[in-house]
């Protein structure tokens, strides 16, 4: 039987996954990253874009 996960553990899932995709493959788009994390963890149009905004902030940080 699988198990729920709380959304929230999902988004930190893929930003962990985004971080080390980027790591990969730098040159990558956002957009590109964002449509596989999306779908690899079955993310809501809300979580894909909570999501954009952290990597966004973080970009700016950097």
């Amino acid at each position: 039987m699988p198990t729920i996960m709380p959304k929230s553990e999902l988004v930190r899932r893929a930003f962990a996954y985004l971080q080390e995709e980027r790591k990969h493959d730098p040159g990558k788009s956002l957009p590109s990253l964002l449509d596989e994390a999306g779908m690899r963890f079955n993310l809501t149009p809300v979580d894909a874009e909570a999501l954009e905004r952290l990597l966004r902030s973080e970009q700016k940080l950097n």
